[in-house]
This record gives C-alpha cells, sequence and structure tokens, in this order.
C-alpha cells in the first residue's frame, strides 16, 4: 500500500506530538516504572486514542489502517504505544457487541479522554492461552454476577476505569463445547478496587504497568454483561485481528527505529580510522533486518486492507504479527551489535526498546501460537494443541 497524501499528514501529525515527548521522557518514565501520564491524555485530547470510535459517539471514525499508522508513529518516535493500543482496541468488544445504552453511555467518554478503557482481564495464572480453561467464575444472583477468581499479567488496572472482564458463567463440566459458557462482563475499577478486586503490581523487565488482579465476591451488575451471557468467547476473539494488526504495527514502528539508529551510529562510530558502517559485517544485518521489516509493513497493510473492507483476515493479521515481531526482534539485536558495549548504556534508549520490542514475542500472542494456527487453519494439518 501506498501512503495517501492523508497518512502522510496523519504521520506527521503524530510525529509532532511525539517530539514533545523524546527519548529522555520514556527513560525516565521506565527508570520509575510510571505511566505515560501527559502523553496519554495530549493523544486522548487530541483524538488519536479514539481513532476507532465512530464519530457519532464522539471519535475520529478512522480505518484500523490509519489506527496501525498512529501506534507505528509512536514506537517509530522512540515512544511506548502500549497504554494506547489497549485504549484503542479494547473498545471494540463495547462497540460490536454492547447495547446502544452501554455504547451511549460510555463510547463518548472514552473518545474524550475522560473514561480510560485501557484493562483487559483475560489470562488466568493457571490456563495461560488456554482461554477456554478460565476459572474465574460469575453467578448470576438476582440483578447481578458474583465474581470469584484471579487473573495475571493484566496491564494497566490501576491507570484505568474500567475493564473488561471474561469469566465462565456456566461451569466447563456442563457446556457441550468448551468455548461455550463464557461471558463478557463491563467492570468499573473505580468502585471495584478495594470492593471486591485487589490488584498487586508484578514487576517485569518492561514498563507496562503489569498487575495481577485477585477477585473475591465482586458484584457486578448484570447490566453491565455485553451481549448475551455464555457468548463471551466468540466477543473476545472478534477482537484480536485487531489487536494482532495494532500490535505489528507497534512492533515496525520498533523495529525502523532500531535501524535509524543503527544506521546513524555506523555512520558516525569510527574505529580503526574508518566508520564501522563500511564494514559488510556491520552493514548486513541492518540491511537484512530492514529487508524483513519492509515485508512485514506490506502484510501488515495487506492485513488492515481487509479487515477495514470487512473481508475475513485471520490469516494475514496473525502472519502480520509474527513477521513484524521477528523482524523488530531481528532489527534490535543487530543494533545492540551495532553498538556494542554502548548499546547496554541507558543513555543510548536501545537497551530500554530493545526490552520492550521482546515482549511481543510471547504476548499478546506467541510466535508458536501464530504458527499453530497457520498450521492448521490454512495448511489443514493436525490440530497439535
Amino acid at each position: 500500500m501506498i501512503d495517501t497524501a492523508f497518512h502522510q499528514e496523519l504521520r506527521q501529525s503524530v510525529r509532532s506530538i511525539c517530539k514533545k515527548y523524546p527519548d529522555a521522557y520514556w527513560r525516565e518514565l521506565d527508570e520509575r516504572r510510571a505511566y505515560p501520564e501527559d502523553f496519554v491524555n495530549e493523544l486522548s485530547q487530541t483524538g488519536f486514542l479514539g481513532a476507532l470510535i465512530p464519530e457519532e459517539y464522539g471519535g475520529s471514525g478512522l480505518s484500523v489502517t490509519e489506527a496501525s499508522i498512529i501506534m507505528e508513529e509512536i514506537n517509530r518516535s522512540g515512544g511506548n504505544a502500549g497504554a494506547c493500543h489497549a485504549q484503542m482496541y479494547t473498545m471494540g468488544t463495547l462497540l460490536r457487541h454492547g447495547s446502544d445504552e452501554q455504547k451511549r453511555k460510555y463510547l463518548p467518554k472514552i473518545a474524550d479522554g475522560s473514561l480510560r478503557l485501557q484493562a483487559f482481564g483475560v489470562t488466568e495464572p493457571n490456563t495461560g492461552s488456554d482461554t477456554t480453561q478460565l476459572k474465574t467464575m460469575a453467578v448470576r444472583k438476582g440483578d447481578k454476577y458474583i465474581v470469584n477468581g484471579q487473573k495475571v499479567f493484566i496491564s494497566r488496572t490501576e491507570y484505568s476505569d474500567l475493564m473488561i472482564l471474561l469469566v465462565r458463567t456456566t461451569p466447563l463440566d456442563q457446556v457441550k463445547k468448551r468455548t461455550e459458557g463464557l461471558s463478557v462482563l463491563l467492570v468499573d475499577l473505580r468502585e471495584a478496587v478495594g470492593n471486591g478486586i485487589t490488584i498487586r503490581p508484578i514487576r517485569t523487565m518492561m514498563n507496562h504497568a503489569t498487575t495481577e488482579l485477585f477477585i473475591e465476591n465482586l458484584e457486578v451488575s448484570v447490566e453491565n454483561l455485553i451481549g448475551e451471557e455464555g457468548k463471551g468467547f466468540s466477543y473476545i476473539l472478534d477482537g484480536m485481528n485487531v489487536e494482532r494488526i495494532l500490535i505489528a504495527s507497534e512492533c515496525l514502528g520498533d523495529g525502523y527505529w532500531f535501524v535509524d539508529r543503527a544506521t546513524q551510529y555506523a555512520n558516525q562510530r569510527v574505529v580503526f580510522n574508518r566508520p564501522i558502517g563500511q564494514n559488510q559485517g556491520i552493514q548486513f544485518p541492518i540491511a537484512q533486518s530492514y529487508i524483513h521489516l519492509e515485508a512485514a509493513n506490506l502484510m501488515r497493510f495487506r492485513a488492515a486492507e481487509l479487515f477495514d473492507a470487512g473481508l475475513p483476515c485471520g490469516k494475514e493479521a496473525n502472519m502480520a504479527k509474527l513477521l513484524a515481531a521477528d523482524a523488530s526482534w531481528e532489527a534490535a539485536n543487530a543494533t545492540i551489535q551495532t553498538h556494542g558495549g554502548f548499546g547496554f548504556a541507558e543513555e543510548y534508549d536501545i537497551e530500554r526498546k530493545f526490552r520492550e520490542t521482546r515482549l511481543y514475542q510471547v504476548a499478546p500472542i506467541s510466535t508458536n501460537l501464530i504458527l499453530s494456527y497457520v498450521a492448521e487453519h490454512v495448511l489443514g494439518l493436525p490440530r497439535s494443541y
């Protein structure tokens, strides 16, 4: 896909905001494990985080293609779009499956930034990627659900007002298919924390505000059920393709940032009376990672194009995420190697971005699960799990 004039304008607009938040801003946040409050607020106020919310609900009404460009540019500037992609795609479950009343109540405030929906409660300690086995139970009593369970690796619950929570409303041994009996609840964290939900921060190698949730007798109004009871698994899957595309875009932004930094340093660093970029041992890894990024970029735009056209894009979205994550990690390694010892120094920001981009080999879906998906659903090989 060739960037249109609008896409170029969009890129420039995002870059102009990102220039206000240079490397030092992100480095200092990383050191304190702090949330990018000012950055998120400005992106919300300028409408970028409401990109995928329709105009009728106060959003920008942009396409997934355009949302992916926003994510790419944030990471390409040296920033961390983790707190941004969640605000973009998590509301999709509400947008596509919520009632008219729920959408009118929440989407305009999510669009203008006065409400944050950045928490997505799915993963559990003992089930991992096997979502259908999750143990968090919601039992209906009158006009409320009583929820008990535990979630882990849930990002930004401390900085979010609302959370999409996947629970089991019918025990696993009472359903015909393991994907049945799961439901989606919209939880108001402003009321729930301290009244049924306890948050425990998990310190990780990257600054993603990761937490563990302990849920004990949490009361959630039946009005906060999104869609039909028992259909929640399909609702969650419905938003996964957008997530894959946006994460791929962030990986691309990281990858291009690495290539830019490696190229600049290789041109400037002189050893043995010559720039190190003159050596093929330095040139080739940088060039190869750039080539792989360009190929992943094409797949990202192909997946986004299909989604925007309302066509199936599961294969393309998954492949885009894998290709972009691999290309970014390859570029990260080449950049560390190019910088030598300086690549490990905090002031160069390479080690920070190195840690951040490593995440996407594992989350939000591991590369192994993508390979299993392609093997089974695209190539027709036997199911492996």
